[in-house]
């Protein structure tokens, strides 16, 4: 069975040397770079999971202008977080980002948890932004693995292999992270990573956990978002009006279809339903 390439101290210092001399040549100056409050880089990291770095750009400054606080999110109505988030996709993580705020101040007295175990309980936060927060946000030489980072590590220690797992990595992660500057290491590792797919094939294609994502056109993932996207403007609709306008944006939509998504977005809190009519939830 395979298993993670032993490295050497020179092999380490190689590989480091080489990380620092690509972020010192292209390193990336990102607005969330700029800031240490907690509470700005955990909003980065929610918006950072499956969106591309250009949109957060342009999201990023306008929701904390909004929600300059970790207080002022919490008090939010879903309706005023999810029409700030529009423009991201993926709006669970929108929801996901409110509920941890609202924990954090009732139950840990408005201060973000510099603590994995603590982190991993809120909702939205597995072990990849958990391990994120607390070397962004605090400094913490933590192992962690996220897309950027894989490709680092398929792409210079794995350069013949496919299936590579996650399991194989992480400790060789833990064996080169810089534990002196580990913020300005994972800066320096994703900045590295950002760049390969321009260079070449994609080295994540190698990863046991690669899955090509289903387009998106036409998919109840749009549906969803453009049902949604009327309704923070309309407030309330029937279903019958509601299927009306989707089905003016979007082909393929019957009512079974849109019941069904319809009903999916009121188990996941976006919306209430009473009866026929369709609300955005209070």
């Amino acid at each position: 069975m395979d298993r993670s390439p032993e490295l050497s101290a020179p092999e380490i210092e190689t590989f480091r040397n080489t990380v620092w001399d690509h972020y010192r040549e292209q390193g990336r100056d990102l607005p969330w770079r700029r800031t240490r409050d907690p509470y700005e880089i955990m909003v980065s990291e929610y918006m950072l999971q499956q969106t591309q770095v250009s949109r957060v750009e342009l999201k990023f400054p306008d929701f904390l202008e909004r929600f300059p606080d970790l207080g002022t999110l919490a008090d939010a109505s879903p309706a005023d977080l999810l029409t700030a988030w529009q423009g991201l996709g993926y709006n669970r993580r929108a929801l996901a980002l409110h509920r941890a705020a609202r924990l954090v101040v009732e139950e840990h007295a408005g201060l973000i948890p510099d603590s994995y175990n603590v982190l991993l309980t809120l909702p939205g936060i597995g072990p990849a932004t958990a391990g994120a927060l607390l070397a962004f946000a605090f400094n913490i030489p933590v192992a962690f693995i996220e897309t950027n980072i894989r490709r680092v590590f398929i792409h210079s220690f794995f350069p013949d292999r496919d299936g590579v797992p996650d399991g194989e990595i992480l400790p060789m992660i833990e064996a080169t992270l810089d534990r002196d500057r580990p913020r300005e290491w994972y800066y320096a590792l994703m900045d590295f990573g950002s760049t390969l797919p321009k260079e070449g094939p994609n080295p994540n294609l190698r990863s046991v956990h690669y899955s090509r994502q289903s387009p998106f056109d036409g998919s109840d993932r749009q549906v969803r978002g453009d049902a949604l996207k009327i309704l923070l403007v309309e407030e309330s609709l029937s279903l019958g009006e509601l299927l009306e306008r989707v089905s003016a944006d979007l082909d393929g939509v019957d009512r079974e279809r849109l019941e069904r998504i319809t009903d999916g977005l009121v188990s996941d809190g976006f919306l209430v339903r009473e009866g026929e009519q369709v609300s955005i939830a209070p």
